[in-house]
Order: structure tokens, then C-alpha cells, then sequence
């Protein structure tokens, strides 16, 4: 067996570092989902092993490590803010503000009631904690986690119902590391390459990290609005 030493030595990553493997991740993949249509590069086959794959299909697989590191990052930070009401206030505001690029990405255009942006995923992913958390009557605990299920349902918000439960079931099994992939796993729809988002999760020490000013906070969540305008905007000008 390891001990907890050893295995403490391999944890290595910070909150602030797995926020930036999350932007990357993330950036490749809505690369690949803008720029698709103006860069012919990303649609030609390459053989490799004895498999035609394209750049496409390699960004979007990188990309898919991005949502599991986010719903990991809001359990932590529902653990550990000093204010939950202002850390959920937080996230709805940065959800309302990215809605309209989030139509960019997806319709093309501004106003599109079709799907709902990620932050509304993890703002419900949040409250869903926050119901299981509060001491409450059991019944009332349930009724208000169905409440904002349906809602998610309704709103159609990416990732869906599962991706707001992905955020429980990471917060409920934060102390069984080696659990949270499996039960992630189905609401996942078995994307392997999304769990693999759990072996930098796995190494994460507990710290902070670089990111403790307000401005780099503000910074990590407006880059999601803001790279979605800018990748946009690319794709205009390659036309």
C-alpha cells in the first residue's frame, strides 16, 4: 500500500493550476467547435496506428477534461467560500452575462432559446449541494433537489441533468477519490476521455495557488464569455 506520505508528494497541482488545465482545456475545445467551419485543416484525416483521426476529433477529446475540473472546482469552492450566497450570486450573474456568446458558439447568433450556457450547469450543480447540505426535513430536501433537477431539465442547460449531478456526486464523494470516477463514469455517457479529467483531480494538494486577487478571479470567470466572443470573432474574419 502507499502510504499517505508518498501519496501526498504526488499531489502537486493547486486550485489555480487546475483552473488553468480547465481553461485549456476548454479553449481547445471550443476552438475546434468554431473554427471548424473555416479551417479546412481540422477536417482532414490523419492514419494513425492504422486509424484515420482528424485535428478535429484530437481538440474536441482534449476538451472533454474541461467539465468534470469545473464541477470539481465548485464543490471546493462551496467547501471553502466564506459567503455561499455570494459565490452562488457569482456564478448566476457570469451565467446571465455569457448566455448571449454562448449563442454565438452554438446558433450563430444572439438570442437563442434552444440551450443554456455551462455556467447555468454549475450554478444548479450548486444548488443542489446546498439543498443536500441544509438541515432541513427530509422530504423538504428532496422536493426542493427535484425542483432544480426539473429546472435544469427545462432550461435545457449543457450537460443537462447529469451534468448538475455530476457536481453532487463529486461533493458527496470528495473523501473516496477513487469513487468519483466510476459513479462519473455513466453521467459522463461513458466518455473516457472526460474521466480521465480525474487523474489531475486526483493530484490536487488543497491549495489555493496563484489565483487569490480579486481581479484573477474575476479573470477566470469572464475568460469564459470573453474567449467565446474573441473565437467568434475569428471565425468572422477567416469567412
Amino acid at each position: 500500500m502507499i502510504d499517505k506520505l508518498t501519496e501526498n508528494r504526488f499531489r502537486i497541482l493547486s486550485g489555480s493550476m487546475l483552473k488553468l488545465l480547465a481553461i485549456i482545456s476548454m479553449t481547445i475545445d471550443h476552438s475546434a467547435v468554431i473554427l471548424y467551419p473555416v479551417i479546412d485543416a481540422m477536417r482532414v484525416p490523419i492514419s494513425i496506428g492504422g486509424r484515420a483521426i482528424t485535428l478535429y476529433w484530437v481538440m474536441r477529446k482534449l476538451g472533454r477534461l474541461a467539465f468534470p475540473i469545473f464541477c470539481f472546482l465548485i464543490s471546493e469552492g462551496y467547501a471553502h467560500t466564506g459567503n455561499k450566497v455570494r459565490y452562488g450570486l457569482r456564478l448566476l450573474i457570469f451565467a446571465l452575462v455569457s448566455e448571449l456568446p454562448f449563442n454565438l458558439l452554438h446558433g450563430n447568433r444572439w438570442l437563442d432559446a434552444s440551450g443554456q450556457n455551462v455556467f447555468f450547469t454549475l450554478f444548479w450543480g450548486l444548488i443542489l449541494i446546498h439543498a443536500y447540505e441544509a438541515e432541513v426535513h427530509q422530504l423538504l430536501k428532496f422536493l426542493a433537489m427535484a425542483a432544480v433537477c426539473t429546472i435544469a431539465v427545462v432550461l435545457k442547460a449543457d450537460y443537462g441533468l447529469y451534468g448538475a449531478l455530476l457536481v453532487l456526486v463529486i461533493h458527496l464523494f470528495r473523501n473516496a477519490p477513487c469513487v468519483q470516477p466510476l459513479l462519473a463514469y455513466p453521467l459522463l455517457s461513458g466518455e473516457i476521455a472526460a474521466c480521465a479529467a480525474f487523474v489531475p483531480i486526483h493530484l490536487y494538494n488543497g491549495k489555493r495557488g496563484f489565483i487569490q486577487t480579486p481581479f484573477l478571479k474575476f479573470a477566470f470567470y469572464a475568460f469564459y464569455p470573453v474567449h467565446i466572443l474573441v473565437l467568434s470573432g475569428i471565425r468572422y474574419l477567416l469567412k
